[in-house]
């Protein structure tokens, strides 16, 4: 009966672990949501998901540093060949390196663009990863990086 008793008593020691990590993921989530609805949106707003170093690159290599930095280069950005463009979420993976530190990898589709360069491009995969940090009591993004996924034709 010891045994028995020793496994239900750890069983309950481990549950508020198990709230913690549950509020963990679903804020950090929260915050990878915001982005996705500021992208939507066209940046216009303030990029209070994001810390003030944010760092960013983009599918085409481009690297932006610093939250309204990022943010401006974005909105304009979003002001020509990506105005109107939508990025939905297929799948959000979260991972914590630390306490206070998350890796989430999300695959979306966008929605059709045609580039600077004037190719047209369908609706695309993209891959993204993000570096996620507790400041200040709140989960934020501190570091994105965005990849189109390109599909190899079969042999």
């Amino acid at each position: 009966m010891k045994p028995i008793g020793i496994v239900i008593i750890g069983l309950f020691l481990m549950l508020p672990c198990a709230a913690l990590s549950d509020d963990r993921e679903a804020a950090v989530r929260t915050a990878i949501q915001a982005f996705y609805k500021a992208f939507d949106d066209g940046f216009v707003g303030p990029a209070d998901y994001a810390t003030e170093d944010w760092n960013h690159i983009s599918p085409y290599g481009g690297r932006g540093r610093g939250r309204e930095t990022v943010r401006a280069a974005l909105n304009e950005v979003h002001k020509t060949f990506l105005k109107g463009t939508t990025d939905t979420i297929e799948n959000v993976d979260i991972r914590f390196a630390a306490q206070d530190v998350a890796v989430g990898t999300v695959t979306s589709t966008m929605s059709p663009f045609t580039s600077p360069d004037g190719v047209k491009h369908g609706a695309e995969r993209h891959i993204r990863t993000f570096v996620v940090v507790k400041r200040g009591g709140r989960w934020l993004i501190m570091h994105d990086h965005n990849t189109t996924v390109i599909e190899l034709p079969t042999r």
